[in-house]
């Protein structure tokens, strides 16, 4: 077992022990935000034919080009096309067809241009704008080529992927299974959220912090409950819960004399792979995996450290086996609103909430950053990354800040 001491080490063994789900079928309306775990191929050409981009009328590009408003050319309309209809007879010179955004161009001509480029008198239509050789025609074969792989494996089903499922005809769609989640809680010093207040003891938050974060991925966890400090109690429960495809135990994974979780890890024959990060918060982290396959991971007992672990451990390696290309969290760079002082040795997670002004993104410290207090992390909106080697950061620094929302307070441009 090798003690890992950077973040960036324990993440790349993490994922090196780690392997994507199998595939299963699933509705078209279930698939969003799962990756498909196939190609998927075109079974039509999409448009079937040359359409028109725009409502106007189609016309020979030699009839209009010196068409202006001074001097507009008329055009008799021979045929009237509507998205769904076929055109009924060629255009030949000087004539034109009024047609639909999405209808069928007819023979003979190479051009459409806009209605707003016309004016109706009679039966004949007057183009006073010359439009460009070929616009607003969408060419057959455009959006899809029959028979081309128009979605990889691997990607990650958004609503405009979902668009071309459904435009391919697939009901059912392959996609990466998710992985069954348990989640345990340990300590004699835990109070369940159903049992009475009792002021010796810490509500457990944990566990449900740790649910929440398992929701946000997609994944539905089995909550366990509560192990005591009682090495039976804690191996049953630790032993249901390698049924499954992960395993997060959060409490216990110190050197203390009642910290009971490592030596029964050991005695479940767990391969561990490290119990250690150079993180704050989250120093004490452990990381195993069993011969059938399942992923363990000791979290700390501190909730605000158990969070910020599942952030940086936990959500990529479940990504990963979910069949995720992209694992990790987005970053922005951010100006800090005020100085920071830290220990060099360990990378620091800090949290922070994040405003913008005419410079850019300004990240400031929610607060106390105590391992404890987990205001800081229902406050937080991201986390500033001070790296290992950086004792200190002053107010203007630039730094990282990995995101935890995807929202913005209004568009970077003016639109």
């Amino acid at each position: 077992m090798t003690a890992y001491h950077s973040v960036i080490e324990a993440q790349q063994c993490i994922l090196s022990h780690v392997s994507k789900m199998q595939a299963e079928e699933v509705a078209l309306h279930d698939a969003l935000g799962r990756v498909l775990a196939e190609d998927v191929a075109a079974n039509r050409n999409h448009p079937p034919y040359d359409v028109s981009a725009m409502d106007g009328y189609a016309v020979r590009f030699a009839d209009i080009e010196a068409a202006t408003a001074d001097a507009p050319v008329r055009l008799m309309v021979v045929d009237d096309i509507r998205a769904g209809s076929m055109p009924q007879v060629k255009v030949l010179q000087g004539r034109a067809a009024r047609i639909m955004t999405g209808a069928p161009t007819p023979a003979g001509i190479d051009t459409v241009i806009r209605v707003e480029d016309t004016e109706v008198d009679g039966d004949d239509v007057l183009i006073l704008v010359p439009p460009v050789n070929g616009a607003n025609i969408r060419p057959l074969g455009e959006n899809l080529r029959n028979g081309e792989v128009v979605l990889s494996q691997g990607m990650e089903i958004t609503p405009g992927v979902l668009a071309i499922l459904a435009m391919v005809k697939q009901q059912q769609v392959s996609v990466f299974a998710r992985p069954t989640v348990a989640i345990l809680s340990t300590g004699d010093e835990l109070e369940g959220i159903d049992e009475p207040i009792d002021e010796n003891k810490i509500p457990d938050a944990n566990s449900h912090a740790l649910y929440a974060q398992c929701k946000a991925l997609g994944i539905t966890p089995t909550l366990l409950g509560i192990a005591h400090d009682n090495p039976i109690e804690l191996r049953a429960k630790l032993a249901q819960g390698l049924k499954h495809d992960v395993l997060l135990a959060s409490g216990g994974v110190s050197v203390g004399h009642h910290d009971f979780v490592r030596p029964t890890l050991d005695a479940l024959g767990i391969s561990m792979h490290f119990w250690r990060v150079a993180m704050r918060p989250g120093h004490p982290l452990a990381f195993g995996t069993t011969e059938t396959g399942c992923a363990v991971f000791g979290l700390p007992g501190n909730p605000v450290s158990s969070m910020v672990c599942f952030e940086q451990f936990v959500a990529p390696a479940c990504k990963s086996m979910m069949g995720y290309k992209k694992c990790f969290r987005r970053t922005i760079t951010a100006r800090l609103a005020h100085d920071l002082r830290d220990r060099a040795g360990r990378a620091h997670f800090v949290r922070v909430t994040l405003t913008r002004d005419e410079t850019g993104y300004v990240a400031a410290s929610t607060g106390t950053q105590g391992s404890g207090v987990l205001m800081s992390m229902a406050m937080a909106e991201g986390f500033a990354i001070v790296p290992a080697d950086v004792e200190s950061l002053n107010a203007g620094d630039m730094v990282t800040v990995q995101l935890l929302q995807g929202m913005d307070f209004q568009p970077e441009v003016d639109l």
